[in-house]
């Protein structure tokens, strides 16, 4: 683990020096960090933090703004359509409650973004949610358990506001 984190650090401090123009060499990155090539249509704005990078799936048409973390530990899915804004972090790890076992045990639980998502600036998604397909995760929401699709959630934890429309 520590050497695929070593490896994410290195690749992760090589696209953050990179700009919005260099969008070409951020999917050349962003694929070489996840191990799979990207999309022509996947467009990341840096700088753009994870723990590991290879348990990232991204489908077609992905965007993802600036100074977002994926810590993707525990696999994370983002499917087609889906836009991540500003300052979000979406964390598939966590850590037991009882402090003896803290600093010894990382847990992973996976994330799933479902199509056609938007996830709002500084949201938080937390390990082992499925976020519903067209749904909206409204703006400094944090994300504990699954969304629906087609709804507007919002808050600290996140409850549903609203259904929205489908496309």
């Amino acid at each position: 683990m520590l050497a695929n984190v070593r490896r994410a650090m290195a690749i992760t401090a090589r696209l953050n020096r990179l700009t919005f123009d260099d969008a070409d060499e951020v999917r050349a990155l962003f694929s070489q960090l996840i191990g799979r090539e990207v999309d022509a249509s996947f467009l990341l704005i840096p700088p753009f933090y994870t723990a590991g990078g290879d348990e990232i799936r991204v489908g077609r048409n992905v965007f993802v703004n600036q100074n977002c973390t994926f810590y993707d530990i525990g696999g994370l899915d983002i499917a087609d359509d889906v836009m991540i804004g500003p300052n979000v972090s979406i964390i598939t790890t966590g850590h037991p409650l009882d402090p003896s076992q803290r600093r010894a045990v990382t847990i992973g639980k996976p994330i799933a973004i479902g199509r056609n998502v938007w996830i709002a600036a500084g949201a938080t998604v937390i390990g082992g949610v499925t976020v519903g397909e067209n749904a909206v995760v409204a703006a400094g929401s944090v994300v504990t358990r699954n969304v629906p699709p087609n709804t507007l959630v919002g808050g600290n934890p996140a409850r549903v506001i609203r259904s929205i429309g489908a496309d």
